[in-house]
């Protein structure tokens, strides 16, 4: 299969599901506004998605896709399945405990992650309220990445790609109809993240069935690749944790500051993620289960021509997109979110921790293609080790910002680690010998560096001549920022196709 074909499918379902996401986000900002039911929600959303990052989409999925490409090609079909009823056994029992537990110490939790709350005893239990109604979301999510990491062992991208476009639309639904009909009406987007989990682990079921792979869970503590997945998920989880730990520090300093702050950066972040999703999520995705079968065969020249493919894309695509993140911040955050309760000053405050993010976002993205690059080697111990770094030196960091730029000094920290992280990811795979840079890496950043000041001047020159991003209804926002998006990009493509570059350069086959 040609990964950059896998690439294409991967990140056009991303696409989908992210544009639905920023319809959600407008929904939401409209109606709730950014204030104490909004940051309520976000930090009762955040910590199961913290846990599902953990356990499963983090930690597992980094020490079970190795392994299972290693049954997949070596062993046969029933004792691959019985590898597979294995873990989906033992992922069961200690979610489905770490679910009751959460929902019976929610109150110290919110205590514990956002105690700036306790100071607003209205906000504090409504928070407590809503993560025990989210908190079964890590059990489904994460059963759901279990079958989603499956599928893409077998090269079936698409469907698990697909899957969060179903939790977008429930969270439409529920904020658009069933909003009223909830006091407060907060209490529906907990609901819809309910029911979003049950949709997601749903729609990718059938498909499991086609590959032969649907089995019933069940305990197999004896199973011998359990046991290897398991070893290697105890440094996995250290070193997820570490990075997730960061993020629930910045909750912490941000439920200190003037209310609204939590949401500033969760609609910030949500813009960030766009190209995040679509590119390193995906590139992720495609890349470790290829890594790992050309590990598992002892091809190290393909397995470091992968690296080097993977990168190339991280900066044809994502350089322009850092770029332009930070040139477009304030049409986006104007466009996307300034209506009914979301003000003009709650949208300058999402700009402003918008274009913070953006200085982190190749780092953030590169670390997506570095990463994998050890998980593939069952080499979690590295990024385990530069990840405690990147946390200690994030919070250095913190101390420095937050004072002289408040809530946008959180989010510059986090995107000066991820530049940081994906340094000492590149500098480990180039001393241990895993990773050869092929020839023409000079001539390619300087033609990218080419296009993108092509880019920059088109994308500045239109929004010098657009009229003031708050006039018009929605459509005409977005109609507005598309055309400018659409500029920037025909500029820069045709930039590159001038300075000699082709599609087909990029092909690369799976192995």
């Amino acid at each position: 299969m040609n990964l950059l074909k896998s690439l294409a499918a991967v990140s056009s379902m991303t696409l989908i599901s992210r544009i639905l996401g920023f319809l959600r986000d407008a929904i939401v900002a409209r109606t709730f506004g950014a204030g104490m039911a909004t940051d309520a929600f976000f930090v009762a959303f955040k910590l199961p998605n913290l846990l599902r990052r953990i356990f499963a989409e983090g930690a597992f999925s980094q020490a079970f896709v190795p392994v299972l490409a290693q049954y997949k090609d070596q062993q046969d079909q029933q004792i691959t399945c019985n590898f597979i009823a294995g873990i989906a056994g033992l992922l069961t029992l200690v979610l489905a405990a770490v679910t009751i537990a959460g929902t019976m110490v929610a109150p110290w939790i919110i205590y514990i992650t956002a105690p700036g709350f306790a100071d607003s005893t209205d906000k504090f239990l409504l928070a407590s309220s809503l993560l025990r109604i989210t908190f079964p979301y890590i059990l489904l999510i994460s059963l759901a990445s279990l079958v989603g990491a499956i599928l893409n062992t077998w090269n079936c991208f698409s469907v698990p790609a697909f899957a969060p476009v179903l939790l977008n639309i429930s969270m439409i639904g529920f904020a658009l109809l069933a909003a009223p009909y909830f006091t407060p009406p907060i209490l529906a987007l907990a609901w819809a993240v309910l029911a979003g989990g049950v949709a997601q682990l749903c729609w990718q079921l059938p498909y499991l069935k086609k590959i032969g792979m649907l089995v019933l869970p069940r305990l197999a503590l004896r199973d011998a690749g359990v046991w290897r997945v398991l070893k290697l998920m105890v440094p996995a989880i250290l070193g997820v944790s570490v990075s997730q730990i960061s993020l629930v520090i910045n909750t912490i300093f941000a439920s200190f500051l003037v209310s609204g702050s939590v949401s500033w950066m969760y609609y910030a972040d949500r813009l960030m993620e766009f190209p995040l999703g679509i590119l390193g999520a995906a590139l992720g995705t495609i890349l470790l289960p290829s890594l790992a079968k050309n590990f598992s065969s002892g091809n190290h020249d393909a397995y470091s021509r992968q690296l080097d493919w993977g990168l190339r894309l991280v900066f044809l695509l994502a350089l322009p997109s850092t770029v332009a993140l930070g040139l477009l911040a304030k049409p986006l955050t104007v466009a996307l979110f300034q209506y009914g309760k979301f003000s003009a000053f709650d949208a300058m405050m999402t700009q402003r921790a918008l274009v913070a993010y953006s200085v982190g976002l190749m780092g953030l993205i590169l670390v997506k293609v570095l990463a994998p690059g050890f998980y593939s080697r069952h080499d979690i111990k590295t990024p385990v080790k530069i990840a405690i770094i990147t946390l200690i030196m994030t919070q250095v960091m913190n101390g420095i910002f937050i004072v002289p730029l408040r809530h946008a000094g959180l989010s510059l920290s986090i995107g000066l680690a991820a530049c940081l992280n994906a340094s000492l990811l590149y500098w480990q795979l180039r001393r241990q010998n895993i990773f050869y840079p092929q020839p023409g890496w000079m001539i390619f950043l300087c033609k990218l560096g080419a296009a993108v000041v092509v880019m920059s001047a088109v994308l500045a020159t239109m929004i010098w001549l657009m009229p003031e991003w708050d006039v018009g209804n929605m459509t005409v926002r977005l109609l507005r920022l598309l055309m400018i998006v659409a500029a920037g990009a025909a500029s820069y493509f045709m930039a590159l196709l001038l300075l000699g570059f082709r599609i087909h350069d990029f092909y690369h086959e799976a192995a």
